[in-house]
């Protein structure tokens, strides 16, 4: 349930997810050991050229819990700093399948959990600041079940028959004007710049963003897909990566590469040469590997 930390209880929470995630840890890869269906993942996280620090984090592990093992990932996009994309990764999943109805009603338990968890981020805004994050999530069920979440801008991007099939909804201020203005916001377009909310956030929906919590949503997008032989890969990434590149690029430029890892490095690498600033984070989850 959400609630104010003591001080020191949020920084151990913060320290502990940070240090999963620095340079020492930004890539890497997995596979799951127990479903029939097997699983495998690779992950690459690059920090941009913007001049702060690195603001994405990941998650890429696998649990089992109540007789299954699940695929838990996920891409934390933060802005504003990193506070708040490190406490999702320690504490989002966790907050996930801790909802009585994840294993009746997955849909409601992965929606009522993201509500929840942005309130616990808006309570404890004076310890994690004023910034907010996007999030892409992916939760893999004994590799036969997908279930895909999102805010904001980051983006899940399915292989299919050798064809790009966008899982998540890109979350921007336009498109949601009518309820951003019936919440007292609005939204600017200036010329040579992305629509924002009230001038200032590219996204319409985020975690956190406490200045702006009144005109936000932290409403996921959610998906499921039921694995088949045709599905081959899912690339989940920051937006560094796709303000450079199309869905079916990045699925054609993959595809011939086995190793996720390889994949989301090579992904990674072409991003930046395309000469995207942004921070650039990708997982690849490959099925029956």
């Amino acid at each position: 349930m959400p609630g104010v930390m003591k001080k020191s209880e949020l920084f151990n929470i913060i320290k502990s997810a940070a240090c999963l995630n620095k340079s020492s840890a930004n890539t890497g890869k997995g596979r799951s050991k127990l479903s029939n269906n097997k699983v495998s993942h690779g992950f690459h996280l690059v920090k941009g050229k913007s001049g702060h620090e690195m603001e994405d984090y990941h998650v890429s592990a696998y649990r089992c819990e109540n007789n299954h093992e699940l695929g838990l990932f996920a891409i934390f996009d933060g802005h504003l700093g990193d506070r708040v994309p490190s406490y999702l990764k320690a504490n989002l999943f966790d907050n996930i399948l801790k909802e009585p109805l994840f294993w009746r009603d997955p849909n409601s338990a992965i929606k009522n959990a993201y509500c929840n968890t942005n309130k616990s981020i808006l309570e404890n805004s004076t310890q994690l600041g004023p910034g907010g994050s996007t999030a892409v999530t992916a939760i893999v069920i004994d590799g036969k079940d997908l279930w895909i979440a999102n805010i904001g801008d980051s983006r899940a991007v399915l292989c299919e028959r050798g064809a790009a099939d966008q899982l998540t909804v890109d979350h921007e201020p336009d498109a949601e004007r009518s309820r951003i203005e019936r919440q007292g916001g609005f939204v600017t377009i200036f010329p040579g710049d992305v629509p924002r909310v009230n001038g200032q956030l590219a996204v319409a929906r985020a975690f956190g963003d406490q200045n702006l919590k009144a005109h936000l949503s932290s409403d996921p997008a959610i998906r499921h897909v039921l694995i088949d032989p045709t599905m081959e890969f899912v690339i989940l990434a920051s937006d560094g990566l796709w303000k450079v590149m199309k869905n079916q690029e990045a699925v054609d430029l993959v595809k011939p590469i086995k190793d996720p890892q390889a994949a989301a490095k090579r992904l990674t690498t072409e991003a930046l040469a395309r000469k995207s600033k942004d921070d650039i984070s990708c997982v690849v989850i490959r099925f029956r590997c």
